[in-house]
């Protein structure tokens, strides 16, 4: 077995790599066609309709000028593949393209520059991430204390003849919100709790204001967190549930019985620790999920988040915005996988690290 420091350091490694990949890939893709971002600079409207319509209209002067401001005049990649009179050719460019200048700034830490206005996109994004951590850190923590007690009620009941009262009707409302879409979760809530004709007992939307108390800023993410936890809650505890009724039903659970432990010492002590393997592995996909939530979330909700801001881009056709969105996803995604592995280690000994 390896030392858990190197093996951490060689999947972070790995992480990296493949999220710097990703976003490479993404960042090609997107500028293979950046017509659409500039009609929509050329655009002194706010129609997108009559965007597409006073496109054929613009001058190629004035394109030429926006794509030279944009950085896309450069050739996109390090090599370039051009077909004349039958004969192909290809040529060097060193690193005068875009790639180059993307891949540059990012190992310097920069994110690129917003086709929108220009700005540089790092601030944009570290303003943005103030609201969605908070957010996703919260509906993350709710979400497993909420599966953990709920699947040791559900699975602390008879076994043979499966959920009865109240764990039957807890089975049964979990199952229906698993089938709920998030932006009908979100929906639903906001209607429900921000709404003057109805309870309206917390605030809808949030306030740029600097100055407002935090107990009012605390108060505008209930129904976002809210949103997210019903989101990935059933999952994770029926599926917790799920495996701590196996366990009951093992030998060394009839054994445990024999010995005198009670229904509730055999699922603290001995069931959980073996069924939560199960749940790591749907841990690994909670935060990337979450992030993903974030989006319809934050639009709902009207936050100004990562998920708002990835919204936004979209609409623009914002691509350095977009390609910062993957990377930062992507990172994400393969830190919780690495997390879970580990995880894996603290939960079950027998497993051992592999490089």
């Amino acid at each position: 077995m390896i030392p858990v420091g190197r093996w951490l350091v060689v999947q972070v490694g790995r992480a990296g790599l493949a999220a710097w990949a990703i976003a490479s890939l993404v960042f090609l893709l997107s500028r293979l066609n950046t017509e659409k971002s500039i009609d929509l600079l050329l655009d002194e409207t706010d129609s997108l309709h009559s965007t597409v319509l006073n496109a054929g209209e613009m001058k190629a002067t004035q394109r030429q000028a926006v794509a030279q401001r944009l950085g896309l005049t450069e050739p996109l990649f390090y090599v370039t593949r051009t077909q004349h009179a039958g004969v192909v050719s290809w040529h060097w460019h060193g690193g005068h393209n875009q790639y180059h200048r993307w891949l540059t700034g990012l190992s310097h830490g920069q994110l690129g520059l917003s086709f929108r206005d220009g700005q540089p996109i790092g601030p944009r994004w570290w303003a943005a991430l103030a609201y969605t951590l908070p957010l996703t850190g919260l509906a993350t923590l709710g979400a497993t204390a909420g599966a953990l007690a709920l699947g040791l009620a559900l699975a602390g009941g008879p076994q043979a003849t499966g959920p009865t009262g109240w764990r039957a009707a807890l089975h049964l409302l979990l199952t229906g919100l698993q089938g709920l879409p998030l932006f009908a979760l979100a929906l639903g809530l906001l209607f429900a709790f921000a709404n003057p004709d109805a309870l309206n007992i917390l605030p809808a939307y949030t306030d740029s204001a600097t100055d407002e108390p935090w107990h009012q800023q605390a108060l505008r993410l209930v129904l976002p967190v809210l949103a997210l936890v019903l989101a990935v809650l059933p999952e994770l505890t029926l599926l917790l549930a799920s495996a701590l009724s196996h366990e009951l039903g093992t030998n060394y659970a009839t054994t445990a019985r024999a010995k005198g432990l009670t229904n509730k010492q055999l699922l603290r002590r001995h069931a959980l620790p073996n069924a939560m393997l199960p749940l790591l592995t749907a841990f690994a996909g909670l935060l990337p999920t979450l992030v993903a939530g974030a989006v319809v979330v934050e639009t709902v909700f009207a936050l100004p988040g990562t998920g708002r801001l990835l919204a936004e881009a979209v609409m623009m056709h914002d691509y350095p915005v977009l390609v910062a969105g993957v990377l930062l996803t992507a990172l994400v995604r393969l830190l919780a996988l690495t997390l879970a592995d580990a995880l894996y280690v603290w939960a079950d000994p027998r497993i051992r690290l592999v490089p």
